[in-house]
């Protein structure tokens, strides 16, 4: 059913309703999801991260190596869950950086850091070598050494070091654009992200053949 799978976090609750709308994929239930009436294009702006419903990327999306299979892949992420606890990331803030606009811990706690690094290496037994086309195309981006070693060790650039959580809204925006959206945003999510967040558990994705992911299932942190 599934042509990759991806290690995702997830939110529930308002956060979750608002993502889905924002975003037009609920990657929950599977479905379109009519955008808000901002008076912005949020068609447009929202594209590039549509597919992928709202997430912060732990293991990013790869297919399943010989090895494996979907059945495996499941109760290797449930033992994953069960092994790992919970992090608390204190606030998350919304801005305009590196070009696109996502909400990102307001402190950078070592606890993620440790989680999204063991999400990586304990199941990456699971995950099939990239294919020269794959490398190709990560290579296009300007990639330093050392995520070039890491994108062709472990599938992925942005990893350990390198890995910053995010959860993303927007496409890629010009200042000016960015700017506006996050004016236009800040209203609807300040209520919605007033709390601290706690990372409280692991989402494994399916990608169908449009494209689109879907949870699958997620796994609550209870180690």
């Amino acid at each position: 059913m599934f042509e990759r799978f991806a290690i995702f976090y997830t939110p529930t609750g308002a956060l979750a309703d608002f993502g889905a709308a924002w975003l037009g994929w609920d990657s929950a239930t599977g479905r379109a999801v009519p955008h808000p009436d901002t008076g912005l294009d949020v068609a447009t702006i929202t594209a590039t991260p549509r597919k992928y419903g709202l997430h912060g990327t732990l293991k990013a999306p790869f297919r399943l190596s010989v090895e494996s299979d979907p059945a495996n892949l499941q109760m290797a992420v449930a033992d994953f869950a069960k092994r790992h606890a919970a992090v608390a990331i204190g606030h998350l803030q919304m801005a305009h950086h590196h070009g696109f606009i996502a909400l990102r811990p307001a402190s950078d706690p070592p606890a993620l850091h440790a989680l999204a690094r063991a999400v990586v290496t304990e199941l990456d037994q699971h995950r099939a070598p990239l294919t020269d086309a794959d490398i190709a195309r990560r290579r296009k981006a300007p990639l330093t050494a050392r995520q070039d070693t890491q994108m062709l060790d472990w599938g992925y650039p942005y990893i350990f070091d390198d890995f910053r959580f995010h959860l993303t809204l927007s496409g890629p925006l010009p200042d000016a654009q960015g700017a506006q959206v996050v004016s236009t945003l800040q209203p609807m999510l300040a209520p919605v992200i007033a709390t601290p967040w706690v990372i409280d558990a692991v989402t494994l994705m399916g990608q169908d053949a449009d494209g689109m992911f879907h949870q699958i299932h997620r796994y609550a942190l209870t180690g």
